[in-house]
C-alpha cells in the first residue's frame, strides 16, 4: 500500500496537492494501525488514540469528526489539518504522552476547527484530571493550547482531591484564568487542600486577585496559608519564592497585623531551609514587603518579637538567583556563519538534547542557504537524536519542546521531507508532536519547500 500511494502521490504536479496526499495517506495508515492495535490489546490494557481512550470518547462526538460547517480550507491549511488528524490517530499508551500530543493539536487545529479543538480539549482535560487524581503533576494543560469546554473544566476542578492540590496548581491557574465561572469551586478546592496542608501559592494568589486581596476570603486564606507551611521546609524548598511573591502581593492588602503574624511565621519557616538562591530571594522579597506593609516601627517590632525572626531578616540581600534547569540553546548566528562547513563530527559529540538542537539550526542553515545536501546530513543527525532525547523524557522535561524545535526547522527547509523524517522516530507521541510541529509550519506559511526528488 505504501509503494502504491507514494507512486500516486509523484504523480502530482503541484506540491500542496502531494503534500495532502502523502498526509492523506499518513491519517489511512495511523487509522490501521490504530484498529490493529484495539484488536490486539489485552482486556487490562490501556491506549489513546484517534480521539481518545478506547471506551472513553467524549460524549457527542468523536474526535476525528468534522466541524458542523467547516470554513473552506487552503491548499496549506488542508495539509496541516490532515496531518493533525494523522498524528492524533496515532496511539499512546503513556497518559502524560496523550496530553503532549493533544495540547499540540489542538494549538493547531483551533483556527481551522474549532469544534474540533474543543474536542480535544475535553479528552486532555480527563487526562489531566486522571493524572492528578492520581497524584501526577501534568506536563502540561490543555488549558493554554485553544478554546476550552468550561462546563468540562469546571468537572476537572471539582474533580480534585484535597490531597491532590499541589499537583493540580499549574491547573487550577490556567482554569481560574481561562474560565470565570470556576472561581467558586477552584476556591473550594483550594481551602480543602489547606486543610491537609497541600499548598499551591500560585493558585491561592491568582484567586486573591479574583477575589479582592482584601476580601473575607483572600484574608483568610492568606494567613491560613502560611499557618499551614510543613514541618519539613525542605519537601517545599523550591516553593519559597512563590511564597514570597504572594505574601508580598497580599500584604498590604490584609491588614498590619495579619501581616505581621504571617511574616513572622514565613521568615522562621525560611530559617529552617539550607542557604540556596531560592531562600535567598524569597527572604529578600518577605522582609522588603514586611517593611512596606508594617512600617518601620512595625517592622523592627516583628523582628523582635523572635531573635530567629532577626537572624534569618539579617540575611537579607543575599545571591538571590532561584534554581531552575539551565536551559540549552543553539546558537543560530553560528550555525548560519559556517552554513557551508561541515560540523557533523563536532555536533556528534555534544548531549543529545544540545546536539539535536545545535544539528538542526545547522540544517536550516544549510538548506536555507541552498545546500541541501549537507542540510540532510544535519538533520539525520538531529532526529537520530531526538530517539535518545525522547527516551529519557521523564528527566529531559523539555522533550516533547526539542521534538517541536526540530521538526519545524526541518519543515521550513523542506515540509515533506520533514514530514517523512517526523514519521521516522521510534516512539509514536515523538512521531505525533512531530508531525503536528510540520503542519503548524506549513499552515503559517512559514516552510520554504524544496521538493523531494
Amino acid at each position: 500500500m505504501l509503494l502504491v500511494e507514494q507512486s500516486c502521490c509523484k504523480r502530482c504536479k503541484r506540491l500542496t496537492d502531494r503534500l495532502h496526499c502523502y498526509a492523506m495517506g499518513l491519517a489511512r495508515r495511523s487509522i490501521l494501525c490504530l484498529t490493529l492495535s484495539f484488536v490486539l490489546l489485552s482486556p487490562s490494557g490501556t491506549i489513546w488514540g484517534q480521539g481518545g481512550r478506547a471506551g472513553a470518547v467524549p460524549k457527542g462526538a468523536k474526535a476525528s469528526a468534522p466541524d458542523a460547517s467547516p470554513k473552506t480550507l487552503n491548499p496549506h491549511q488542508r495539509f496541516a489539518y490532515d496531518v493533525v488528524l494523522a498524528a492524533v490517530a496515532l496511539p499512546q499508551s503513556n497518559p502524560q504522552d496523550r496530553l503532549r500530543v493533544l495540547a499540540s493539536a489542538a494549538s493547531v487545529i483551533a483556527p481551522l476547527r474549532p469544534a474540533l479543538a474543543r474536542v480535544y480539549s475535553r479528552e486532555g482535560l480527563r487526562l489531566e484530571q486522571e493524572l492528578i487524581q492520581r497524584g501526577e503533576q501534568p506536563t502540561t494543560t490543555m488549558l493554554s493550547a485553544g478554546p476550552v469546554d468550561c462546563k468540562a473544566v469546571q468537572t476537572m476542578v471539582e474533580s480534585i482531591p484535597a490531597a491532590r492540590v499541589d499537583a493540580a496548581e499549574v491547573s487550577l491557574v490556567a482554569a481560574v484564568g481561562s474560565c470565570g465561572s470556576v472561581r467558586l469551586s477552584a476556591q473550594r478546592v483550594i481551602a480543602a487542600g489547606l486543610e491537609e496542608k497541600k499548598l499551591a501559592p500560585r493558585a491561592t494568589l491568582a484567586l486573591m486577585e479574583r477575589s479582592g486581596l482584601s476580601s473575607t476570603w483572600s484574608r483568610e486564606k492568606f494567613d491560613k496559608v502560611f499557618d499551614s507551611l510543613p514541618t519539613d521546609a525542605g519537601s517545599m524548598a523550591r516553593e519559597a519564592p512563590n511564597l514570597a511573591v504572594m505574601y508580598s502581593a497580599a500584604a498590604g492588602a490584609v491588614g498590619a497585623g495579619a501581616a505581621k503574624s504571617a511574616g513572622i511565621r514565613f521568615l522562621l519557616w525560611l530559617g529552617k531551609l539550607p542557604d540556596s538562591g531560592d531562600r535567598s530571594m524569597a527572604v529578600n522579597v518577605a522582609t522588603a514587603a514586611m517593611k512596606q506593609a508594617l512600617g518601620d516601627k512595625g517592622y523592627e517590632e516583628a523582628l523582635a518579637s523572635d531573635i530567629g525572626v532577626r537572624q534569618v531578616a539579617q540575611s537579607a540581600g543575599g545571591n538571590a538567583e532561584i534554581s531552575q534547569p539551565v536551559e540549552e540553546s543553539a546558537s543560530v548566528l553560528k550555525a548560519m556563519q559556517s552554513a557551508k562547513e561541515d560540523r557533523v563530527q563536532e555536533l556528534e559529540a555534544l548531549p543529545s538534547s544540545q546536539r539535536a538542537r545545535e544539528a538542526a539550526a545547522s540544517g536550516f542553515a544549510s538548506g536555507t542557504g541552498g545546500d541541501q545536501k549537507l542540510a540532510s546530513r544535519y538533520f539525520d543527525l538531529a532526529f537520530n537524536s531526538l530517539n535518545s532525547v525522547w527516551s529519557e523524557r521523564e528527566t529531559q522535561k523539555d522533550a516533547a519542546g526539542i521534538v517541536q524545535e526540530v521538526s519545524e526547522a526541518a519543515a521550513q527547509v523542506n515540509s515533506e521531507d520533514a514530514l517523512r523524517r517526523t514519521r521516522g522516530l521510534d516512539d509514536p507521541a515523538a512521531q505525533a508532536i512531530g508531525m503536528i510541529s510540520v503542519a503548524r509550519v506549513v499552515e503559517s506559511g512559514e516552510h520554504t519547500v524544496e521538493a523531494a526528488r
